[in-house]
């Protein structure tokens, strides 16, 4: 899931590779939209449905967000409601619904100012991300105390960088980004390659005025 802040003259930047799929983007603009999207549970299942581009029912959804399913077939409606999740095919037990991604790529946009409502989506993002990396640890703790070998630290990746950039750089950096974790995505959702661990990635970019303009 992308949030964007796109600057008013930034330039065409060159396409990155692509795995071999049709693109069909999902772009949210209405702030209502975005607000309706200010929900961890929300957030959880448009990168579960996105990122594995698999269709889920809303029980399967429910046990990864720690909700009822009844509760995960509210908010699920209510994102379809908005044209992110759409109803899936059944396969098999068709008494109940299963539902996948309204395209292979999800856009938030926004011109809004500090006060607009992606910056609690901002939020909740980063509150998942600290999840995940406390679930992380946890796990590896425990391999610790029965005595087994645990992931070598580089399973943990944190990079941070400050940059300057001009506009058509950015757009052209923002491009070169998600081509490259786009050549890194499955062909496939159910060909996952023998070894291959599930991976969370999260990648920022925001201009920083602390520091004042840069020395000429």
């Amino acid at each position: 899931m992308k949030t964007e802040n796109p600057p008013a003259d930034s330039a065409e930047a060159p396409a990155g590779k692509r795995r071999p799929r049709p693109e069909q983007k999902v772009e949210i603009t209405d702030p209502k939209a975005i607000r309706a999207l200010a929900h961890a549970a929300r957030l959880e299942v448009i990168s579960e449905l996105y990122s594995t581009q698999v269709s889920r029912t809303a029980t399967e959804l429910a046990a990864q967000t720690g909700l009822t399913p009844s509760a995960m077939s509210y908010h699920l409606r209510a994102l379809q409601k908005w044209g992110i999740v759409v109803p899936a095919a059944t396969a098999g037990d068709a008494r109940e619904r299963r539902w996948k991604a309204a395209g292979t790529d999800f856009t938030i946009k926004s011109g809004g100012g500090p006060a607009s409502p992606e910056f609690a989506v901002l939020d909740l993002e980063l509150d998942a991300y600290r999840r995940r990396v406390k679930a992380h640890a946890e796990a590896r703790d425990e391999q610790r105390r029965r005595g087994e070998t645990g992931e070598p630290p580089a399973s943990v990746v944190l990079a941070s960088n400050l940059l300057y950039l001009t506009p058509a750089q950015r757009a052209e950096l923002t491009e070169r980004i998600f081509g490259l974790l786009r050549d890194y995505e499955l062909e496939a959702p159910d060909a996952i390659p023998d070894g291959a661990v599930r991976m969370a990635t999260m990648w920022s970019m925001i201009p920083d005025d602390r520091g004042g303009p840069a020395a000429g």
